[in-house]
């Protein structure tokens, strides 16, 4: 039995795994993915810490734009420890080798590599802040910190238990005691018993599949097993949709070509917004010059083709790449889809999962109440690694004291049935058509702006589409690497979270940060709480 069990090897795990490495326990990480390719390594833009490099700046400002930007809707105690972390957090992060753009005072040129101390950090601006806050490593920000703190776990000697899928968590009498996984290599269901988990399996943005910046991957997995378990989640109708994607690919073009001063345009050539407002004021502008029939484009030309190379190269390949535009040269069409989930498994201030004891979360799957209604860009990245050690060390407390008896097998059979009979199930139809209607389905009917007559739609098809399911089967009929069960397995998952969210839009009759209702546009103080789903928790 291990101490802790940690679900999820993105920036939130490893940072988990590592601190709990560290406080002496045994620990194990166990993805669907490999570590590298985790959502984490998407966040470009950088990571938000009071340092004042770049201009005055301190927490207490901090904490204002993160409180202003939620609305209101955040827990003042988790926002002052996430925001008064953060620049011990960088120390931390730089101790073991993020390669930070650094600043030489000097002669104000900057430069990507680790340099002697006389450099500091460099702090760019993002969307909402009050000061240049932003720590980043040009525009690969979230990927230095991710492979970072890989090479990091790999030197602790922390294992890796590389693509493995989550089925189940095993909670007997509300207390952790292992989880269920599917061995995707070998088709084998698995069991690990432990005596805490961290659940760091990302959020749920990929329900808008085909309108998302996320990985197709991002489907909530660890929060429906949350649910099933008889764990609570909260929040569930706050997603963010960021400004800024390429209009036919979706790929993100990251806040921090704003914040290095690009401008938004409509087809007129007329800038229609500041770009530096909080995305849900951004998103919301765009889309409405989207509704009148204009095309929106980014606009970074005047920045000249040697400082776009210096500070956001990644943005400049990634728009030849796939929309064939230059950016020292051309406007660049984008469209808001969405990108982040501020809801997710409820969670206490030690970051444990109400209804599941010995069950921590963090990350975007968790709502530690900090993002509120609209997340403070930059916020996710200190985020998962702040918070992502302070979980890694409550877990290691509760496992000192946790008992050591293994649980029964009976989770691991049930699933192990569940799957047989997927497999036996002779094929009637597909449900990647499905997948592709849901996305579709949300973009349109909850998205960026919602109106009640038609989230009602929404969950009415919705519902028609779990009565459908039934009818839904695999196609592929192998055990070993069967990509066609783990989407299959993936699409029950998002259809489970579908509704969850719905009803809390549809209760939310107010406009809040990225809820934004026709008919309800201000905000309301009535609605100035947490909506929290918690299911009775079936015995396996």
């Amino acid at each position: 039995m291990v101490d802790v069990l940690v679900i999820g090897s993105g920036g939130a795990g490893l940072s988990a795994a590592l601190a709990a490495k560290e406080a002496g326990a045994s620990v194990l990480v166990v993805g669907k993915m490999y570590p590298t390719n985790s959502q984490t390594s998407m966040a470009q833009g950088g990571m938000n810490a009071a340092l004042g490099n770049a201009g005055e700046d301190h927490v207490s400002l901090h904490i204002a734009d993160t409180i202003k930007s939620a609305h209101g809707l955040c827990d003042e105690e988790m926002v002052r420890h996430m925001c008064a972390d953060a620049p011990k957090t960088i120390e931390w992060l730089e101790k073991i080798g993020v390669p930070f753009s650094r600043i030489d005072i000097s002669n104000n040129k900057s430069t990507l590599y680790p340099l002697p101390s006389t450099l500091s950090i460099s702090q760019r601006q993002m969307g909402g802040a009050s000061a240049k806050r932003a720590c980043y490593a040009q525009d690969y920000t979230g990927l230095k910190i991710l492979h970072t703190l890989y090479d990091t776990c790999l030197k602790e000697g922390i294992p890796f238990l590389d693509e493995h899928y989550l089925l189940n968590l095993i909670v007997p009498e509300d207390t952790i005691k292992g989880v269920t996984f599917l061995d995707i290599r070998t088709g084998e269901v698995k069991q690990i018993d432990a005596k805490s988990v961290v659940m760091a399996t990302g959020g749920y943005g990929g329900i808008y599949h085909g309108f998302t910046t996320n990985m197709y991957g991002a489907t909530g997995d660890g929060i429906a097993a949350v649910l099933r378990a008889g764990g609570a989640v909260s929040d569930m109708e706050f997603i963010q949709f960021h400004p800024t994607a390429l209009k036919h690919s979706c790929i993100l073009i990251s806040e921090s070509a704003r914040g290095e001063g690009g401008y938004l345009l409509n087809e007129a050539g007329e800038r229609f917004v500041d770009e530096l407002k909080p995305r849900d004021e951004v998103a919301r502008a765009i889309f409405s010059q989207m509704q009148e029939g204009q095309r929106v484009f980014l606009d970074v030309r005047h920045l000249g083709e040697e400082k776009l190379m210096e500070l956001l190269p990644q943005e400049v390949a990634l728009c030849k790449l796939h929309e064939h535009v230059d950016p020292a040269q051309e406007i660049i069409p984008i469209k808001p889809v969405a990108h982040y989930s501020m809801g997710g498994i409820d969670v206490d201030h030690a970051l444990e999962v109400t209804g599941i004891k010995g069950c921590f979360a963090v990350g975007e799957c968790s709502n530690a109440k900090v993002h509120g209604a609209n997340r403070l860009g930059g916020n996710s990245l200190l985020e998962i690694t702040a918070f992502g050690r302070f979980c890694g060390e409550n877990a290691y407390k509760h496992a000192v004291y946790a008992s050591s008896k293994p649980t029964d097998d009976s989770q691991r059979e049930k699933d192990r049935r569940e799957i047989d009979a997927l497999f036996a199930k002779e094929s009637q139809e597909s449900f990647y058509p499905y997948r592709e209607a849901l996305g579709s389905l949300f973009y349109e009917k909850v998205g960026i702006v919602r109106e009640n007559h038609t989230l009602k739609e929404a969950l009415n098809e919705v519902i028609a589409m779990q009565v459908h399911q039934k009818t839904m089967a695999l196609h592929d009929k192998s055990r070993e690497n069967n990509q066609n069960l783990i989407e299959f397995l993936e699409f029950q998952n998002v259809l489970l979270l579908a509704p969850a969210i719905i009803s809390a839009a549809i209760a939310r009759d107010e406009s809040r940060g990225a809820h934004y209702k026709i008919g309800f546009e201000n905000e309301n103080d009535d609605f100035k709480k947490h909506i929290v789903l918690q299911w009775k928790r079936e015995m396996a």
